[in-house]
Order: structure tokens, then sequence, then C-alpha cells
């Protein structure tokens, strides 16, 4: 592990953000496969909703639009993994000038570059469909923002806890469909059990999906529901962030 460098990582941090996430971007272009099958989950999901109830069809298509950010922290996840355990390459690469929370991020957002295209064939169709308003569209690009953001710093700290690749995919797979498909967000929050409803809306993709659905006048949100999903939403995101970065720095000085 990389014990020097901390007067360095202090002074610059975030050095070499930009050339990890051009590598990064590089890695993940090669995945073709990964990157069609990205779309099977809320293909399916869509598909069913259009057969059994395509009322709902606007919804489901904003919950897969913020689905397909969420379910990029499980890629981070599994990068991270593979690159620690298999590869041992994350030594390699924390052993110059790249600080922890380049790497973190660098890897976070190149992922992101590879993986957004399904997001924005997504956000075309709910354009033509639902339809959007401007201030609704920029909502749920922000809402989509956040998502993203607390996924990746997930699935960025949950990386480190295994020690066999074998052991991720059913975790990580398990934790990210709970979350993102039991939770109501292919479904408007009003068909979720309403005493359980408090603890979904400080889920971020089930909060962010109340939020939007609440946009498009699909779900009203009492007063309290509507700051317990923005506070919870907004707070969730910047702590596990700043989580993330500090347990980037944590782990790779070896504490």
């Amino acid at each position: 592990m990389r014990t020097d460098g901390t007067a360095f990582a202090a002074s610059r941090p975030f050095a070499g953000t930009a050339a990890f996430l051009w590598t990064e971007i590089l890695v993940q272009s090669n995945e073709r496969m990964a990157m069609v099958t990205s779309m099977v989950v809320p293909g399916v999901i869509l598909v069913f909703v259009e057969i059994l109830d395509p009322s709902l069809i606007g919804v489901a298509l904003i919950g897969a639009i913020l689905f397909s950010t969420f379910t990029m922290g499980q890629r981070v996840l599994n990068e991270a993994a593979y690159l620690r355990i298999d590869h041992k390459a994350n030594e390699l690469y924390l052993a110059g000038p790249l600080t922890p929370e380049a790497y973190f991020v660098g890897m976070s957002v190149g992922i992101m570059v590879v993986y957004v295209a399904p997001t924005v064939f997504l956000s075309v169709l709910a354009v033509l469909i639902v339809p959007l308003t401007l201030s609704t569209g920029l909502l749920l690009l922000a809402l989509a923002a956040a998502v993203w953001l607390s996924a990746a710093s997930i699935g960025y700290i949950f990386s480190t806890f295994f020690r066999d690749n074998r052991a991720i995919w059913a975790y990580s797979s398990l934790f990210f469909n709970i979350f993102g498909v039991l939770a109501p967000v292919f479904y408007p929050l009003g068909l979720f059990p309403e005493p359980l409803r408090p603890i979904v809306l400080l889920m971020p993709p089930s909060a962010a999906a109340a939020l939007a659905q609440s946009a498009i006048g699909v779900t009203t949100l009492a007063p309290w529901q509507a700051v317990l999903a923005v506070a919870g939403l907004g707070v969730e995101t910047i702590g596990l962030f700043v989580l993330a970065i500090r347990w980037a720095r944590r782990t790779v000085r070896g504490e």
C-alpha cells in the first residue's frame, strides 16, 4: 500500500483525476457486451409495464432513468474490487502522483461517461412520452446526478469490504435491485405500503423517484414527505461522497 505522498495529496487533492478518468473510459469502452446488457433490467420492466398497465409507462420511464444512474454505482463497486483483488492495479496507480480521491472520482466519472448512453436514450423517450417540461427536465437531471453520486460513493465504499470477487456479484446485485426495483422507483409511491413510505423516502433512488413523480403530477406528496425526500437525498448524497473521499484516503494509508 502507498505510505508516502501525504503532503502531496494534501496540497493537490484530486490530482490526476483527468488522466485516470480517460484511462477508465478507454478500459470501459472495450466492455461492449456489458454496455448492451446495462439496458436489460430497465428494458424488461418497461416492456412488462407497457403490457400490464400502459398508463404507468411515464412513471416507469422516469424510474428507468434513475435506475440506470443508480446501477452505475454497482459498476463502480465491481470495477474497484476487480482492480484491487484480481490485478492489484490500485497499488500501481496509487504509487504515483494519483491521489486516492482522484482514483475514486476518476473511476466513477469514467464509468458514468461510458454508460450514460442508455440514460440519454431513456431521457429522450421520456421527453416524447411523459412529456417533460424544461423545469421538470432540469429537476430530473439534478435528481439523477444526486442518485449517481450517492450510488458511486456507496459502490466504492462497499468494494473495499470484499476479499473475493465471487462474493461480489450476488451481494451487489441484491443490494442494487432491492433499492432500485423493489422500492417505488418504477411504480408510483402511492402503491407502496403507507407505513413504510418514510423508509423508502430516505433511500436515494426512491426519494428521487417520488420527487420526480410529484413534479409530473402522478404522486401527491405531503409537505413532510417532500421535506423528508429532499433533505434525505441531499444529506445522504453529500455525506456519502465525503465519506467515500475520506474512506479512499484511509484505505490507501492502510489505517
